[in-house]
Formats: C-alpha cells, structure tokens, sequence
C-alpha cells in the first residue's frame, strides 16, 4: 500500500500532511538554553574573510579591523586569570574591572552585517566554544529567567566572551538586570561584544525616559567602545521587490507537496505565541523545514507585534523560508509602530521576513 496520498490534480504528498505550530507546546529545559548559546545556523560558517565590506562605507572595513584586534586581544589575557572555578571556589583574589572598556559594540542599520560580524568574533575568539557564549538580549534574559541571577553570573563568568545579538531594553527592570549583570561578569573578566540599531547611550529612546533608568544606561555605556557601521541592507542590495503574497490555495497546496512544512492561519499563530514564552520560540520550529501562513494581516497592537519580531528572529536564524498570503510583509505594522519606540525593531522584522519571503518563491510551482 502506497505511504501517500494524492490528490486531484496535485502531487503525491505525505499522509500526515503539514505540522502546524499552534498544536505546539514546547518545553524548553535551563541546560538547552545554556548549551545553545552559540551563533545560529545561519552564522555557522561565517568568518571575517567572508565579510565583503562595502568599498563605499569605510566603517565596515575600519569594523573588520578593530574586531579582529579585540579578537586576538582576547587570546593574550583570557578570562578567569587562573582565580576561582565556576562556582566562585579557589584562592585568587578576582581581578579589578579594566580601566577601560571591556567591550565592542557594533552600531548601525538593519542588514549591514553586524550579526555576521559578531559571530566571526565568537568564531575568532581564541577560546573552546564551552568558553564563549552567543546570544540575542531576549535569550540572555531569557536564562537569566530559567538559570536565576547568581547561576547565571557563575555560569557566565568562566567564558572568556559574551556576545549578544539584537541589544535593546524593551522593559526598564531589564535595563537594572542587564547592567547588573555585564557589570558582574565584566569584574569576572568577561569581555563582550554587542550589535543593535542604537547607540549605547540611546538605548530605549523614545520609551523611558526616568531618571534611574538614564543612570544604569550610562553604566551600560561604559562597558563599551561602540563601532558604526554604516550601509544599506544587503538583504535587497540589487534584489527585487518582496514576492507579493500568494492565494490560499497556493499556500495550502505548498504545505502539503513540502517535507517538513507547517500550515497555520496567521491569526491563530499570534494567538498562540501569546501562550507561548518568547524562549521558546526556537523550539517551536524544531524540525519545521518551510513555515506556511495564510490570512497574514495587520497585528493588532503592540504586544503581538513584539512576539511576532522575535519569531521573525528564530525563523531568519534557522533560515526557515516563510511562504505567506494575505497582506505583504511591509504592512504588518501601521505607521504608528513604525513611527515609535520600537520602531528599528519592526524594520528589522520587516527586512527579515522579506528575505524569507524570497527564500519561500520555489515552493510554489510555475
């Protein structure tokens, strides 16, 4: 008996047929966050030598260089100093603080290729990749969450670096968290590295303005010598337009004639994601090889907008095509999202999702 089914006019294609993400509910254990704090499969092979700087923004050259000087920097004083073991046991005394800044902090717009940067340095760092640690600022605090403060800090202060992708405060009690602890880890002789589309001193701009949290960002800005890195995305640098969206029935049939694709009703994913932690996101694609939506539509506010950017996230990380009808993806959020506070993240999830989006044109027959 033949394991698939076909239907008219269509091709042979799986009994079970498409997964779909709002059935999921994963469970995400502290060690998987731990262990998997290294640069996506997106970035697995990066390296300096594949960064193609821009002839026309000598930033991202003048990038490349410093970068790979903190990098064999990081070779000539490794962290710990041969003091305490991971759970703060031994002798030596902790070394002070450097007196200067014990970190790099890439700056610039969406898709100049500070993600590629920041993982070359992870890959750069002269250290075993149990000594080095890679992460978006949502799964820094996201450990912080399953591990609690001190365990992080412990955890954390073995490695010799911490890079952390995406750095933005959504919240000011992450502002108090977050420089608490780089504080801690810089005294532990971690140095770090961060990218965001904001400088360090304006992080959170057009959002909070109380003075506590004005105070504990200039503590942040000290820890980092910020880099800019100025260009145009070059997820659509000589590319054409976003593919505009499919039909229903194109999108269905793609599910279904597509190993490893999901099938989901926008609406109903975002609902889901409300019930799902943000940490686990990446979980929720595990195994899922296409991501399928129909209905995609304008999010209805905030919140949902900010779940949805960091499903964008997981999705660009893992490279996971996304093949949409409805609305295109430049009209997920109205213009007083893209005219506020979190503005340079909807931009980035805008950019992502329509890089995906092109991934996405080769599951839809001619």
């Amino acid at each position: 008996m033949s394991s698939s089914s076909t239907a008219p006019g269509s091709s042979p294609v799986p009994d079970a047929g498409p997964v779909s993400l709002c059935a999921r509910e994963p469970r995400v254990p502290a060690d998987r966050l731990v262990a998997e704090m290294v640069p996506p499969p997106r970035f697995d092979s990066v390296r300096f030598a594949t960064y193609i700087p821009d002839p026309g923004q000598p930033s991202q050259t003048e990038a490349v260089r410093v970068l790979e000087g903190f990098a064999a920097g990081l070779g000539a004083a490794p962290a710990g100093n041969g003091r305490r073991g991971l759970f703060g046991l031994g002798r030596s005394r902790a070394p002070k603080a450097p007196a200067g800044p014990r970190g790099v902090y890439l700056d610039g717009g969406y898709g100049v290729g500070k993600t590629h940067l920041l993982a070359s340095l992870w890959h750069a760092a002269p250290a075993d990749a149990s000594r080095k640690a890679f992460g978006t600022f949502v799964e820094l605090t996201n450990l912080v969450g399953a591990l609690g403060f001190q365990q992080t800090v412990q955890t954390l202060s073995g490695h010799s670096l911490l890079c952390i992708d995406e750095f933005e405060l959504d919240d000011p009690g992450d502002t108090v968290l977050v420089s608490t602890l780089l504080g801690r880890l810089v005294e532990a002789g971690v140095a770090l590295a961060a990218t965001s589309n904001t400088l360090p001193g304006k992080l959170g701009e057009g959002r909070f303005a109380a003075a506590d949290f004005l105070r504990e960002i200039q503590g942040l800005s000290a820890h980092f010598r910020a880099l800019r890195i100025d260009g145009e995305d070059y997820r659509h640098r000589g590319l054409p337009e976003a593919p505009a969206p499919f039909s229903d029935e194109e999108v269905t049939k793609a599910a279904f004639t597509t190993e490893g694709a999901s099938l989901d009703d926008f609406t109903g994913l975002l609902e889901h994601l409300a019930r799902v932690h943000p940490s686990r996101y990446g979980a929720l694609t595990d195994g899922v090889r296409a991501v399928c939506l129909t209905g995609v539509r304008p999010v209805p506010d905030q919140s949902t907008a900010l779940r949805l950017v960091v499903l964008a996230d997981r999705l660009y990380d893992r490279e996971v095509p996304v093949l949409a009808s409805g609305q295109p993806f430049d009209r997920l959020f109205s213009e007083e999202m893209l005219n506020g506070g979190y503005r340079k993240k909807y931009f980035r999830a805008i950019s992502r999702l329509t890089a995906l989006a092109r991934d996405a044109k080769g599951l839809v027959g001619g």
